[in-house]
């Protein structure tokens, strides 16, 4: 690396002096008085040059930084999907002689893999809609003015500081069975039986809600888990959108007789939508990141109830060795990753703000 920078050093100051000489040269002295005369000569130089001269003077500070993402990033996704093709089970070497898409076809029959990939969809929508819901509701409330603002502000945002690491530990101490605080808030009102009763699955014998183990309640105890970790980002987001709208807007809604759930619905909110893009698209790649959320709660194993792509990568490559399979199913969360950024990134790209 010092060897290519140095190299592009080298060259761009070369560039540098053939153009400042070629200027000096075109500096004529008059015949009048002695006056010089520039000539567009390095002007030429430049233009003639196959990339822009600003292009070139900037390589040594973007080139590094694009050389190590495409290595170390866009380079590790070709070779996962390479490795994907083979049969590699994580002894000897990787064979690359013949590809094919076995991983994938596998992957088709494989119902463990579509469970995750419902619980990811799932988890993804309704995790997204939520945060998005509470915060736009939030953030209408301290867009009143209300008193303690900043500090309430502060207090709701302060989950999204906190690790997965954190609160999923938090949350598993809630959610315990036996003495979490959850169970026993609903013991303290005599709600546990009752729920008990709603919640428990067909064949299931149990006096205490299972939060984390029922098909009932995992993944929804996960969801809830994480809203209340981001919905504090939805909500900064969605009031600087409502910071951003004139106030003609809502004096005009008034005086035209609007009421107030009126005219948030017809005059305020429709004009959140950029706001809400974007925030929606931060949502789902949180997301789509509750591997560590979700490991940490339940480990590699959590169960086919709370089991997501990115839990079932890691089990099959790290903990069964199918290098190849887990590679396949890595593929697969990268194309959903890129089905959530890539429409957004596009029409950033259309507006001309990308």
């Amino acid at each position: 690396m010092r060897e290519i920078l140095s190299r592009l050093l080298a060259t761009g100051g070369r560039l540098r002096s053939a153009v400042s000489r070629d200027e000096s040269d075109g500096d004529q002295l008059a015949t009048d008085g002695g006056a010089t005369v520039e000539t567009t000569r390095g002007d030429s130089l430049r233009n003639s040059l196959p990339v822009e001269w600003e292009l070139i003077e900037s390589a040594p500070f973007w080139l590094p930084p694009v050389l190590f993402a495409g290595f170390f990033v866009y380079g590790a996704i070709a070779w996962n999907f390479l490795l994907s093709l083979t049969d590699y089970n994580g002894l000897g070497g990787a064979q690359y002689e013949t590809f094919d898409f076995s991983m994938y076809s596998r992957m088709l029959n494989d119902g463990a893999f579509w469970q995750a990939a419902q619980n990811t969809v799932v988890l993804l929508v309704v995790f997204t809609v939520l945060c998005l819901a509470l915060g736009l509701f939030v953030a209408i409330l301290i867009d009143q003015q209300i008193r303690f603002e900043n500090t309430f502000r502060t207090i709701y945002l302060l989950p999204m500081s906190l690790s997965f690491v954190v609160t999923a530990t938090m949350w598993a101490w809630v959610y315990n069975a036996r003495n979490g605080v959850l169970n026993q808030l609903f013991r303290l009102f005599n709600l546990e039986g009752a729920l008990v009763g709603l919640l428990r699955p067909a064949g299931v014998n149990a006096e205490v809600i299972q939060w984390l183990s029922w098909n009932t309640t995992a993944l929804a105890a996960v969801i809830f888990a994480l809203i209340w970790q981001f919905s504090g980002y939805a909500m900064v987001v969605f009031l600087a959108g409502l910071r951003a709208i004139p106030t003609e807007h809502y004096e005009a809604a008034r005086v035209d007789g609007a009421s107030t759930i009126r005219m948030y619905a017809r005059v305020i909110i429709p004009q959140l939508r950029a706001s809400a893009v974007s925030a929606s698209v931060v949502l789902m790649v949180f997301a789509l990141k509750a591997f560590d959320f979700i490991y940490a709660l339940r480990g590699s194993q959590p169960g086919a109830n709370m089991d997501i792509l990115a839990t079932m990568m890691y089990r099959v490559a790290f903990d069964s060795l199918q290098w190849a399979y887990g590679s396949a199913v890595a593929i697969v969360l990268f194309a959903l990753a890129l089905l959530v950024i890539g429409p957004y990134l596009y029409s950033e790209y259309r507006r001309g703000e990308l």
